[in-house]
């Protein structure tokens, strides 16, 4: 089937899925295929639950004309996308970035919708399947389309920005993050500023912060940046983010002074495409964050600063820093394991564990094998080699009125102490 025979049947459907639990009415299902599953199984479910159209790559499991078929589901849903894309009379704006990306698209989102009508990526869907989707969600309405995108490894964000074709794009940091898969902070380095090569090579338009001064050096000379960052500054984050801009005290309900340069970002791009200053305070103080990330809890007497949906070592050493500044004597970290580190992960958990035990905490508790492995003779130090050994020891520590940092990798689900508190 060509491309174009594709898009055809795609503009008569009302949105793209993937999972038959989320079957909408006349949707066109792609029957994608992984390690422990074949979506072909499942187009038939999909048809009868409403979609218009099944997307498979087996002639088995086609049995009428509702049923398209292609060489790869997968291929087939990145190249309509791209196909798309070219039709899209909108302006992308991609960003990247080892921490805080999507915080970061979420915050660039409630500012520009205050005057257009955006798409953003939904949660972090910011992969090889997420990116397409994201796109494909797209329509001729859509005035400002926002592409998160996330790797793991090199050519990467090289492939996603083939797709998303952007106009627009920044890189949110640097850090020690996907390790296993870059190989270093420099592989790392390298494979992000794919964005900035996509960007360099065709003309588009780059956003940098003036205080970063790795990601000028990324850039380069180039004739399309706009830099940002000169008209704010950090008031206090203790234990929420507050900032000057335009003579005006910015009040977020973000924690932690690491999320600055992501509030900073929104501003600028807010700037960039003219929506008023009232408008740019309004939406960064009427941002709430969800999905455990930079989320306060106040929850049975305590507070918690709840941080839950991923960690890096990079990340991990900003949020124990911020962390470290909050004013309160009863302070309690929980951190979970950081995963995708490689050969590294031993002495990045080791860091961790040493950084953690030069501060002044009540009670610091580490979760997962690979702090258990290296778990030191420290007293105030408590290691659990599973979230179930946590829970079973949880009710001895017999905690009053305390400060929460809780952290940890996606995989870890640390948000589970929740429960236990």
């Amino acid at each position: 089937m060509t491309i174009e025979t594709l898009y055809e049947h795609f503009l008569k459907c009302k949105s793209v899925c993937t999972d038959t639990r989320n079957i909408s009415e006349n949707c066109m299902f792609f029957a994608l295929q992984g390690g422990n599953f074949n979506g072909n199984k499942f187009a038939e479910d999909a048809i009868k639950n409403g979609a218009s159209f099944a997307i498979i790559d087996d002639i088995e499991y086609k049995i009428n004309d509702q049923y398209l078929m292609v060489d790869d589901v997968l291929i087939a849903l990145q190249n309509l996308a791209l196909f798309h894309r070219k039709h899209l009379n909108t302006p992308i704006i991609s960003l990247t970035g080892s921490n805080g990306k999507t915080t970061t698209k979420e915050l660039v989102n409630a500012v520009l919708s205050k005057k257009y009508k955006t798409t953003a990526t939904k949660g972090n869907l910011n992969n090889h399947i997420g990116v397409p989707l994201t796109l494909l969600s797209m329509n001729n309405t859509t005035e400002i389309g926002i592409v998160e995108m996330g790797a793991n490894h090199q050519k990467e964000i090289e492939f996603l920005s083939n797709i998303a074709l952007p106009d627009y794009g920044l890189i949110t940091n640097f850090g020690k993050a996907h390790l296993e898969g870059f190989g270093s902070i420099e592989g790392v380095i390298k494979g992000k500023s794919e964005l900035y090569q996509h960007l360099k090579v065709n003309s588009k338009i780059i956003f940098v912060n003036h205080h970063d001064e790795l990601q000028i050096k990324q850039v380069g000379a180039y004739d399309h940046i706009e830099v940002f960052g000169s008209k704010t500054q950090l008031l206090e984050s203790q234990p929420y983010l507050s900032l000057s801009y335009e003579q005006q005290t910015i009040k977020s309900h973000l924690t932690g002074s690491y999320n600055y340069n992501n509030v900073c970002v929104a501003i600028a791009l807010g700037e960039y495409f003219k929506v008023s200053t009232k408008d740019i305070v309004d939406a960064i103080e009427n941002y709430i964050p969800s999905n455990n990330r930079s989320q306060i809890v106040n929850q049975n007497g305590h507070q918690i600063i709840l941080d839950a949906y991923n960690a890096n070592p990079s990340s991990m050493l900003a949020a124990l820093s911020n962390f470290n500044q909050l004013k309160n004597e009863n302070k309690v970290v929980i951190l979970g394991d950081m995963f995708e580190l490689g050969e590294t992960a031993p002495e990045e958990h080791q860091h961790i564990s040493d950084y953690t035990s030069d501060l002044k905490l009540k009670n610091a508790i580490f979760v997962g094998e690979n702090f258990y492995n290296i778990k030191s003779k420290n007293s105030n130090s408590n290691y659990f080699k599973s979230f179930e050994d946590l829970n079973a020891h949880f009710g001895n520590f017999n905690f009053n009125q305390q400060l929460f940092l809780i952290k940890g990798s996606r995989g870890m689900a640390l948000e589970r102490v929740l429960n236990l508190i």
